[in-house]
């Protein structure tokens, strides 16, 4: 794969000149590393390494906020600095969060092996255009989370319009239902929060979404959009865990759900996550309970080999003792696992006993 760039002029300068542009292939997170690694070292699963992508990074913030410098060898340093003023030497710090800034520093032999092993290729510039890069769940704090009950943080770049009236942001269901959302709380060029109107779908287990935000950067200017390259997925209500049929879960726009949840003991009503993984090396499809913290406490995982009835264990502290998860199409699951969430699905779960 080679590093991508294009050439766009430079208005700053007399005469004029032109400045290079890197455009990065595409954006890659915790599923793809996990993916990756697990492939090249096949002794590390991808679940394993996905798990222990975020408690690093949890880590390394833990280090900060104590006060430490975090250096990782021939990579990157991880330190803090202070900005303000003070009026004389005695006076209390200011009471502003935004006087304490972290920074991180490329190593030389990093960036060196970077500058040595990349190939440059030569693309057309592109016209200007909204890119998310991420979509975050403010209540829970998960990305690709889509909550009634809370607000949703758009990241990315050209998200703004001028004037910005002429700027909208859609959320449509991948089986049916289009809302164009009306109760933007911020809206500048690298960020977006709303609280979101979510079209209803026809079927319980249709919980999953798209989001276009289409914006136009001149009076008289041609709209653009840009269609974040991620599945949102609203939590689930599981009224009671006794059922003639089980609600369906884990499914994407089809008129039957790809897995049912069909039984299960739970102390109290909870909210939890169900993942479906899918190995990046057996293909195989593993189901466990996860609290909701990304790389928090979780349930152990249960290998599917065929469709049919399975038992998931909570975990500590879980009010959950156990569910029952029928998967009525292996086919479909993993399928949908691995062309839409880089192999790995996650649904909320909102149980409710009473």
């Amino acid at each position: 794969m080679t590093i991508k760039y294009h050439v766009e002029p430079n208005l700053l300068t007399t005469p004029h000149s032109w400045c290079l542009q890197a455009v990065p292939n595409r954006t890659v997170g915790y599923d793809e590393m996990a993916a990756d690694i697990s492939a090249a070292q096949p002794v590390y699963s991808a679940e394993m390494i996905k798990t222990l992508g975020p408690l690093m990074m949890k880590w390394i913030q833990q280090q900060l906020i104590n006060g430490d410098r975090v250096t990782l060898p021939e990579s990157f340093s991880f330190f803090l600095s202070l900005s303000g003023k003070l009026d004389s030497p005695d006076d209390p710090l200011p009471e502003d969060d935004d006087m304490l800034h972290v920074h991180v520093r490329v190593s030389r032999p990093y960036t060196r092996e970077i500058q040595h092993r990349g190939r440059f290729e030569r693309v057309a510039a592109p016209e200007k255009a909204p890119v998310v890069s991420s979509a975050e769940d403010t209540l829970f704090k998960l990305n690709d989370v889509l909550s009634p009950a809370g607000a949703l943080l758009l990241d990315g770049s050209n998200l703004a319009s001028s004037p910005p009236s002429a700027g909208s942001v859609v959320i449509a269901g991948t089986r049916n239902g289009s809302a164009v959302q009306t109760r933007l709380l911020r809206v500048e060029p690298s960020e977006i929060m709303l609280l979101p109107d979510i079209p209803a779908q026809d079927n319980p287990w249709n919980n999953e979404y798209t989001l276009t935000v289409k914006a136009r950067y001149s009076a008289h200017g041609t709209q653009r959009s840009g269609t974040f390259s991620r599945k949102l997925r609203t939590p689930l209500l599981i009224s009671g865990l006794v059922h003639e049929v089980g609600p369906g879960l884990l499914s994407g726009s089809g008129d039957t759900p790809l897995a049912r949840l069909t039984g299960g003991v739970a102390n109290a009503s909870e909210l939890l996550r169900v993942q479906a993984l899918v190995d990046s090396r057996s293909g195989q499809l593993s189901l466990r309970l996860l609290d909701m913290r990304e790389g928090g406490r979780q349930g152990a995982a249960v290998t599917v080999a065929a469709e049919g009835e399975y038992e998931l264990m909570g975990f500590s502290g879980s009010a959950v003792e156990f569910i029952y998860i029928t998967v009525a199409d292996l086919a479909g699951l993993i399928s949908l696992a691995q062309d839409n969430y880089s192999s790995r699905l996650v649904d909320i779960l909102d149980i409710r006993t009473s």
